[in-house]
This record gives structure tokens, sequence and C-alpha cells, in this order.
């Protein structure tokens, strides 16, 4: 079956925004449709009717950190600029979508807060309309010297929101409230769970049977699995997804058939890490680490399961893997997709 494979990339190079690609989910092949030109669109989400597409602008000011709305032809691929809105905190690198596609929220790295905005009848973008800024720092000098938000993941019910703070080794937790916009978002109880000192949490991603949730963290390079039970989250393990101590894991993902996990990590030996999970207890063996090429980032599961595609930063590609669905082991199909810069990749069912 054929799908629209959708890709952000960073722009300071010879990429200009986001491009629109066929991926045929049962050969691995693609073929390049078009592109719509945007300022560093690093993190991209898709609503859930697959018609729009929201992005940031991750820049180092506030004066060009945007959130942006884009229509998405579900029968030919294109992608149109709606509008663009100020997100008042630098470096936006995560965006997330409410449910029923009204409510959007960044991640703001630099900027240390989280922003809240709201969308029109047309899926375009009201002005911000709450954000949350945080404090705080932890051990590392450099890194954790302030606040840094990493991501925004709801839960799988859509009551709660988790906000990662890669600096102060933090998981806010908020209470979503769709029929307040104006406190659409409130502290939970308890407001955060403590991370170990030095971790610096990146992201986040939930079982698909909702009792547990993976955090990857960028810094210590760790996995630690939770028991996930009205939204709370109990530690239960923390296991190691990079033995190179390169303090650059990125991403984290799960097979859709739930009996794998995948991990991304960079600037040593980048390459992926595989991980079993214990279908009863949540908890993950390590099985293999499949070497990727340079600067693994953002990566993603076909639906059906049969191919992990990585998005190489300094090596300008997006590498195509088979996935073993019975071991969960990778091979690269070496059908790799030249693109300068790429960050983020989504799919689209046609419409």
């Amino acid at each position: 079956m054929e799908i629209f494979l959708i890709v952000g990339t960073y722009t300071q190079g010879d990429s200009d925004g986001i491009y629109v690609y066929k991926f045929d989910s049962e050969t691995g092949n693609t073929s390049f449709i078009t592109n719509v030109k945007v300022n560093n669109p690093s993190y991209l989400v898709v609503n859930h009717h697959g018609d729009h597409i929201y992005s940031v602008s991750e820049n180092e000011d506030n004066t060009n950190s945007t959130v942006n709305a884009f229509s998405f032809n579900k029968k030919n691929g294109k992608i149109t600029l709606q509008n663009s809105q100020l997100v008042f905190g630098a470096a936006p690198c995560y965006i997330n979508i409410g449910k029923n596609d009204r409510y959007i929220i960044t991640a703001n790295y630099i900027g240390g807060s989280i922003s809240v905005f709201k969308t029109n009848n047309d899926g375009s973008l009201l002005p911000i309309l709450q954000q949350v800024v945080f404090s705080g720092s932890s051990l590392h000098d450099t890194r954790q010297n302030q606040s840094h938000l990493h991501c925004v993941v709801f839960s799988p019910d859509y009551k709660y929101l988790y906000a990662t703070d890669l600096g102060s080794d933090r998981i806010y937790k908020f209470n979503v409230n769709y029929n307040d916009e104006n406190n659409f978002l409130s502290f939970g109880k308890p407001s955060y769970f403590e991370i170990s000192p030095g971790s610096g949490p990146r992201h986040l991603v939930f079982n698909p049977n909702k009792k547990f949730a993976y955090l990857i963290n960028e810094l210590a390079g760790t996995i630690i699995v939770f028991k996930y039970e009205n939204g709370n989250l109990e530690e239960i393990q923390t296991t190691v997804s990079d033995r190179y101590k390169a303090e650059g894991s990125a991403d984290i993902h799960i097979h859709p058939n739930g009996k794998f996990l995948y991990a991304s990590n960079r600037l040593k030996k980048d390459g992926i890490s595989i991980f079993k999970i214990n279908e009863s207890d949540g908890k993950l063996t390590r099985i293999d680490y499949e070497r990727t090429n340079i600067h693994p980032r953002n990566f993603i599961i076909s639906p059906n399961g049969k191919f992990l595609l990585v998005a190489n930063l300094d090596s300008d590609t997006i590498q195509i893997f088979h996935i073993n669905q019975e071991t969960g082991l990778l091979k690269d199909t070496h059908q790799n997709i030249l693109l300068d810069m790429p960050v983020c990749l989504k799919f689209i069912y046609p419409g």
C-alpha cells in the first residue's frame, strides 16, 4: 500500500522546508511528490484526520520561533502553508495535538516553556492561548543549567499531558481541560516526576497496551520503564540504550505489534538499540544494536510494521530498514532517500 511520507528538515543548507514522498509500505520504495518552503520545520505533527500538518520553526530567538499550520491534500499530496504564530519561546523542538484536533502544544527547548494554541475551523492557528514557563537545573554544567523542555506527550486517553524537561530531570504532569480554553493545562498531582539526576529526559512513548511508558534519556543514554496507571508514572526498570556514553540519545518508538522497542543514539557509534518488551510486566531486554548513518534523529515505523525509517541529520539521508517482525531485528534495504538535513518523519494515509 502506498502512503505519504512527510519529512521535516533543518533549512540552513540545501533543504528549504517540508518534503512529501510516496512510500510503498510493502516494498520500501519511495518517490518524491512536492515540498513547501518553511523555516527549520524540525518537528511535525499530523492531525487525526490527516488533512492538516503542524510544524515548529526551530530558531534560537523568539522573533523567528513559530508554529505553522498547513493544509494537506490526501489525494495528491499537495501541502499548503495556512499561517504561522509566534510561540514566545526560543527553539521550539516538539509539537503535539490534542483530541478533536483543536489544541496544539509546543515544547520550547531554549525558552524552557510549553505553548498552547487553538485551531480555527479551517485548521489554521489562532494566537497563543496559554504558556507555562519552567525553571530548574541539574548536574550537567552546560546542558542542565536551566530548564529545557524537549517533548510534550498526551496520555493514551488524552486526559493528561506530560512534558519532559531535560534541564531539570523532571517529567511534568498536567490535567487537560478541554472545556476551559483559558486554563487548558493545569498542573496535576503530583505536578512532576523526578528522574535520576543527570539523565536529561528527552522523548516519552506509551505502550500500545496503555499499561507502560518508556522514557529515553539523552544525557545518560538510558531508557526508564514506567508502570502507568491513573495518570501516574511508577519507575520499574532502567536499562542502557547508549553503551558509548555519547550524551546523544534521541528518539524512541514501539513496534505496532507491541513486542519490540527501538531507540536512536547519536554522536558515537550512531545506531538504533533494539529491545524485546516483556508483554506481562513491560520490562525490556536488549537484543541488538543496528548501526546507522551519521546522527540519527527522529525515526518512524511503518503502520504495517515492515519498515523502520530513520532521519540521519549529518549524512543527509533517510535510511530504510526492513523489520523482521518475529525477531525485531533490522536489515538495511539500501533504499536511501537523499535529502539535506532530515530531522522528522511522519506518515499519512491517502484519502
